[in-house]
């Protein structure tokens, strides 16, 4: 929530633009001067405009209503470096939504983990015609996220982001597993 700060001056004192016949007069001063108080954040926040649209600079609620505006896949509970980077990325990641690249990059920022994705889907090059097709006859879509403390909340979000950033036509499997432990080599 936005609010005033003590003591913030005005960019433009009110009273240093009356003319000259209330230069001197105390009461027209004081008449503005509080003025002055009600106007400052107004003309500060207009000052600092372009700072409110970097979600690097912004202010964490100003951040959050953001990203509802440039449509992050946000949930409100993410820490603040993964919820400013993910209203950053919201442009580029539309662009490439529906893509490998894409969908890896959402959940990343979703979760702050790569995943594993597997797909059907492949790509050859042949000088013979009538080669055989790449990749497997039928679509699919896995992905799969290792965490830390993997919760039931953790792979209900994972469904979530993956159903609005695969490509439409393709069915898809989501999968959320503990991190392996490694333990310390003798």
């Amino acid at each position: 929530m936005r609010g005033s700060i003590d003591g913030l001056g005005s960019s433009a004192p009110i009273g240093a633009m009356l003319p000259a016949v209330f230069a001197d007069d105390d009461l027209a001063q004081r008449f503005v001067a509080g003025l002055d108080d009600v106007v400052a954040p107004i003309l500060s926040v207009l000052d600092c405009l372009d700072t409110y649209f970097r979600p690097s600079l912004a202010p964490l609620d100003f951040t959050q209503w953001l990203g509802n505006w440039v449509g992050a896949e946000t949930e409100g509970g993410e820490p603040e470096p993964l919820l400013r980077a993910a209203v950053a990325a919201a442009a580029y990641l539309h662009r490439i939504r529906g893509t490998r690249r894409g969908l890896s990059e959402t959940v990343r920022l979703a979760f702050g983990v790569a995943p594993e994705i597997t797909e059907s889907g492949a790509a050859n090059w042949n000088a013979r015609p009538l080669g055989p097709f790449p990749g497997d006859p039928r679509p699919h879509l896995h992905v799969h996220l290792r965490l830390p403390a993997p919760t039931t909340a953790d792979h209900h979000r994972l469904d979530t982001l993956v159903s609005a950033a695969r490509p439409a036509h393709m069915p898809y499997t989501v999968q959320v597993t503990a991190t392996a432990e490694r333990t310390p080599q003798p």
